[in-house]
């Protein structure tokens, strides 16, 4: 836009405005008028309130038209429900910790229930072992028949006091086993070794003669328990104690133990020897009994530090029924009796019951140790403790001296 020569003069710049009369017309308009009012309504009403609102609170009476003394119960009831505090609760902000050193363990989750596969409770196989490198090959071989999902199942082996080539069998044999290609792996192993000093010899008649027994039960409690409190995880839903001599088992045993849904539960042991080319059907594991009126009176006459063992021909008279005599494998498997003492060639148990503290006294209790201790403990705690005198496990044929 191009000034004039002579610059910007008055007269130009009124030329530019508009003429007055359309600016009045502006103004009287109805419209403009109107809006005009409203904001000034609007300011007024805005500082009115302002203004009085100190004034209000300072000079009205918030209470009740009458004294306390002319009102009644009802109407006082009614006042002064008003007159309470509210209490907000608010929720905590959550803490997040940044800490490599703090684990956190929530056990809640980890049940034994009967639907152990669908509701894929890990199970955790527990095995000692001493001396025992012409077992594992036929140990193994069964271990890989089992049905229950390998992918749920971690294995531990605890090797002690060992004078032959145990601990390098195990280890080949874990190896060749967690390399195979099929779904015969488990999801985990562990080997622990752990030297309790105690010397006994293999031969039958020394390491299963009745002198043997208490300190063989007593380091036999020792090595599970070392053995439990190294492998148990707190994933694990249940423990599976099982021997190396096994020669034969239910390849289900797994789950067909679970479904009793028991706290402690062992089967028969049993062990097939031939002669004259007869088999002929021998009762292993007399460790698993019920408590007769003559072992308790027999128990309250010895020292608290005396252990009863049983399954010898020199052995103290308890009158106790044993499971061993018992049953027949031909008959229903999942007959079922109340134990008081068991063995420990196969033992299923839930994981909370050793959680809870019961395990494998290496001392006398109530005149126990070992397996037969831990059934008697896990009773005293109110856990329930079974048998299933028709549901056979064979054992290797010790040929041992003194069998009942």
């Amino acid at each position: 836009m191009l000034l004039p020569k002579g610059g910007v003069s008055w007269k130009a710049a009124r030329a530019s405005l508009p003429p007055t009369r359309a600016i009045w017309v502006l103004l009287t308009r109805t419209r403009f008028l109107f809006l005009l009012a409203l904001a000034g309504i609007i300011l007024l009403l805005w500082r009115g309130i302002r203004s009085s609102a100190s004034e209000m609170q300072s000079f009205y009476c918030w209470g009740p038209s009458k004294t306390p003394m002319e009102m009644t119960p009802n109407e006082q009831a009614a006042w002064t429900s008003h007159l309470r505090t509210p209490v907000i609760f608010n929720n905590h902000a959550p803490i997040e910790i940044n800490s490599s050193s703090i684990q956190y363990v929530d056990l809640n989750p980890i049940k034994s229930t009967t639907r152990a596969v669908q509701n894929k409770e890990r199970v955790l196989i527990l095995t000692p072992l001493k001396d025992a490198s012409s077992h594992l090959s036929k140990y193994f071989e069964l271990l890989a028949k089992l049905t229950y999902p390998h992918d749920l199942i971690d294995l531990a082996f605890l090797v002690s006091d060992t004078t032959d080539d145990t601990l390098a069998v195990l280890s080949a044999e874990l190896a060749r086993l967690q390399k195979r290609p099929d779904n015969i792996p488990f999801r985990s192993a562990m080997i622990i070794e752990k030297d309790f000093d105690f010397k006994l010899s293999q031969d039958v008649n020394d390491r299963h003669g009745f002198e043997a027994q208490a300190p063989r039960r007593k380091a036999l409690g020792r090595a599970r328990n070392y053995l439990l409190a190294t492998a148990l995880k707190p994933e694990h839903s249940w423990v599976y104690w099982r021997d190396v001599d096994i020669v034969d088992c239910p390849e289900k045993v797994i789950e067909d133990f679970v479904a009793h849904d028991r706290d402690i539960i062992v089967p028969n042991i049993w062990f097939h020897r031939y002669e004259n080319g007869r088999d002929i059907e021998g009762r292993f594991d007399y460790n698993s009994w019920v408590e007769s009126r003559k072992a308790r009176k027999l128990a309250a006459s010895l020292p608290k530090d005396a252990i009863l063992v049983e399954g010898y021909k020199k052995h103290y008279d308890t009158g106790r029924t044993y499971m061993a005599l018992m049953g027949d494998w031909r008959e229903n498997k999942d007959e079922e009796i109340e134990l008081d003492g068991i063995g420990g060639v196969n033992i299923l148990v839930k994981a909370d019951v050793h959680r809870s503290g019961i395990n494998f006294p290496c001392y006398a209790f109530e005149n126990q140790a070992e397996t037969e201790g831990f059934a008697k403990m896990a009773k005293r705690a109110g856990y329930g403790v079974y048998g299933l005198p028709n549901y056979v496990v064979w054992h290797v044929d010790t040929e041992e001296k003194g069998e009942k």
